[in-house]
């Protein structure tokens, strides 16, 4: 299984139709957000994945009520870090502040995944895989990446764009 990852797009809109099209290319079976989407209108942009979505909330996410209303309109699930997944035979963290990790990464955890300094991040603590695809917001200029993880083999790819 290929999940697509992407993190801290703070609303930068044309990045997130080009983010859908990476994804849709990339053939990922899933996409996880970890936070810091921060207006709804974002995701109505994530709406037209044609996998499903899941992911945290960031600390730019201030407006919750509409991004949980958008979130329910298009069947998207966030929820408030940490998020724990099993997918592929695999145990997943999902938290958006890297700090988190010191809190919630376990032993049984096979990838880690966060957002949050838009620093592109591919590590190994112990025998868990921690990435973060970095920046995609537009913040930093050429530098915009979002990530594949194979679930199978624990590789990461990285889509620049």
């Amino acid at each position: 299984m290929r999940i697509g990852v992407v993190s801290d797009t703070h609303n930068h809109l044309p990045n997130v139709a080009r983010i859908v099209a990476l994804f849709h290319e990339a053939r990922v079976e899933r996409v996880v957000h970890t936070g810091d989407i921060t207006q709804p209108k974002t995701l109505e942009a994530f709406a037209a994945l044609d996998v499903p979505l899941v992911g945290v909330y960031g600390n730019n996410d201030q407006e919750r009520p509409g991004l949980e209303a958008a979130a329910r309109r298009h069947g998207i699930a966030l929820c408030e870090p940490p998020l724990e997944l099993a997918w592929a035979g695999r145990r997943i963290l999902v938290v958006h502040d890297p700090l988190d990790l010191d809190h919630h990464l376990a032993d049984h955890h096979d990838v880690a995944l966060h957002g949050h300094n838009h620093e592109h991040v591919v590590e190994r603590r112990g025998a868990t895989l921690v990435f973060n695809p970095g920046e995609c917001a537009g913040h930093l200029s050429g530098h915009n990446a979002v990530g594949v993880v194979d679930l199978v083999r624990l590789e990461t790819t990285l889509l620049r764009f």
